[in-house]
């Protein structure tokens, strides 16, 4: 423990102890305040204002931890510069935590911010466990007051609590599990620090089913959220058993892929059967992006519009490409990358192969109909429906627009919003013309009913469909990241631009055999540049 003020709880009874003299919570507000609080108008002095002084870092330090260890939240908050929040934090923290015998030592302040240490005794249930851990607060100059404050935030209390949280202690949560994939092997956040969240979920959906018994935790709670975070355990429950569908080889390679990408998100599933074998995420937040991310998926989304085209008889696989450098709708002009144009004599699979936005921009008069996207995505590909995958998603959103906004969905700009587990699942249902909804545990764990699609797409368009994506794999924009890959292999390239952003998002979809894959790179650049190769060793390690 750090060398320094010593603070304790005894029988209720709170001291701070600093070279053999104690100070109470009343003489430290004196050293503050003179006694009581005071205004400019009561005494007539100039409120204070700069930097807080090394005095006032270590008198209000004291006194907070003083109030705070005294078990009384509303001389402890008025300390804080957000009294109401505080306090009502406090309050919780004193009954929810079960904590006696508290004892924290404060260290060397480093400018306004003291480190502690606390050390207690959590009780429960017959249970007692001890608990130790490492905070710090910082102190600043109230806006209004002028007078030195704790800066409050939950994390003052305990450092892995967030914005919204509190800490309690429970019983009643959901029971631990042992996740292992589709052969038996076990899967943690240790080895797969992606599957983190995934098997938090897991656990919240399934620990009692899975045949466990909880046990006794202290937690980081939110409100609503229902994915409680254990910060210590008084009392082991029995783990409860889940099979997943993943892959454990898959998903190594997909942890070890999108390490090499800052913000990069990749799944890869079964075409025949919706089965997901990896989920992985390289984020900084712990968010499941690859599951519930909502973002422009670019060219990838050309998958659902050329379907779409051919299905409606306005074009096929061999149909002259009218890819010229510009193309205008509504007065917006789009643009092809590097202004690139193809021959007359080109087919519309090279302007699918090559990426080309002005071959799919060039066929919205024909089309006449702002629902046709929207209604293909959900129809054939079941984008929009609500899929039931075990654990939380967002499921795709295509919404009819009129106007310029119809042109900018037909290449997957707009306010088109995917994730990699929804474009994975386009290029599923290209593979085999049927959507499959994606699975992360078996359907007969719970018997859930999972979403299912209006309709296939027909014999005829799903080969031409395929067709293209081969030829993009083949000496298309897909071609380099793909040719280590075996097998039958398609691919579809993507790049999305973003507003605040000077470096598109990299978009990479495919499949090999009977695998497919999507992948995003934030910031990436082309589909081909980061997020191809991370797409590739994933479906290499199948």
């Amino acid at each position: 423990m750090r060398s320094g003020t010593k603070v304790a709880i005894a029988g209720g009874v709170f001291a701070v102890v600093a070279g053999g003299v104690g100070y109470g919570a009343v003489n430290v507000w004196n050293g503050i305040t003179g006694g009581r609080q005071t205004s400019t108008s009561e005494t007539g002095a100039e409120r204070r204002s700069g930097p807080v002084t090394g005095e006032e870092v270590d008198a209000t330090a004291k006194g907070f931890l003083a109030a705070w260890a005294e078990g009384d939240p509303v001389k402890a908050a008025q300390f804080t510069n957000d009294p109401a929040g505080a306090q009502s934090a406090l309050a919780g923290h004193a009954t929810e935590t079960h904590v006696t015998g508290l004892k924290a030592t404060a260290g060397t302040p480093t400018g306004a911010t003291v480190p502690f240490t606390v050390s207690a005794v959590v009780s429960y249930d017959g249970v007692r466990v001890p608990w130790t851990y490492e905070s710090e607060l910082k102190v600043v100059r109230g806006l209004t007051t002028g007078q030195p404050r704790v800066d409050w935030k939950p994390a003052v209390m305990h450092p892995a609590l967030k914005n919204g949280e509190s800490l309690k202690v429970t019983s009643s949560g959901a029971p631990q599990i042992k996740a292992v994939d589709r052969d038996g092997e076990e899967l943690t956040a240790e080895a797969y620090p992606s599957l983190g969240p995934v098997i938090d979920q897991l656990r919240k959906r399934y620990g009692a089913e899975a045949g466990g018994t909880p046990g006794v935790e202290l937690v980081a709670s939110a409100e609503g959220d229902g994915a409680d975070r254990t910060l210590l355990t008084l009392r082991e429950g029995k783990a409860g058993t889940v099979r997943t569908t993943l892959d454990a080889d898959m998903q190594a390679a997909a942890e070890k892929q999108v390490k090499k990408y800052a913000g990069s998100s990749v799944v890869a599933l079964q075409p025949s059967t919706g089965e997901i074998r990896a989920v992985a995420n390289n984020r900084t937040d712990g968010y499941n992006a690859a599951f519930m991310g909502t973002q422009a998926p670019g060219s990838t989304l050309k998958i659902v519009t050329a379907a779409m085209l051919m299905e409606r008889g306005e074009v096929s696989a061999t149909s002259p490409a009218q890819c010229t450098p510009e193309a205008s709708w509504y007065g917006r002009a789009f643009t092809n990358d590097d202004g690139f144009s193809l021959k007359e004599s080109d087919t519309f699979t090279t302007a699918f192969a090559r990426s080309c936005n002005t071959a799919f921009i060039k066929r919205i008069d024909e089309v006449d109909d702002h629902t046709a996207l929207p209604a293909t995505a959900r129809d054939v590909f079941g984008i929009g429906l609500t899929w039931n995958v075990g654990v939380p998603t967002h499921d795709g959103d295509i919404p009819a627009e009129d106007g310029v906004e119809t042109a900018a969905q037909y290449i997957g700009q707009g306010k088109v919003q995917m994730n990699v587990l929804n474009i994975a699942s386009v290029t599923a249902t290209a593979k085999t013309n049927t959507f499959k909804q994606p699975v992360i545990v078996p359907l007969s764990l719970d018997d859930r009913e999972p979403a299912r699609a209006a309709r296939g797409l027909s014999p005829s368009v799903g080969k031409q469909l395929r067709d293209m994506m081969r030829a993009t794999a083949s000496y298309g924009t897909g071609a380099q990241a793909m040719a280590t890959v075996r097998g039958d292999k398609g691919a579809k390239t993507g790049s999305a631009e973003v507003d605040s952003q000077s470096t598109p998002n990299s978009w990479f979809t495919a499949f090999a055999d009977d695998m497919a894959a999507a992948a995003v790179v934030q910031a990436g650049g082309h589909g081909s540049d980061a997020a191809g190769p991370l797409v590739a060793a994933v479906l290499n390690a199948r």
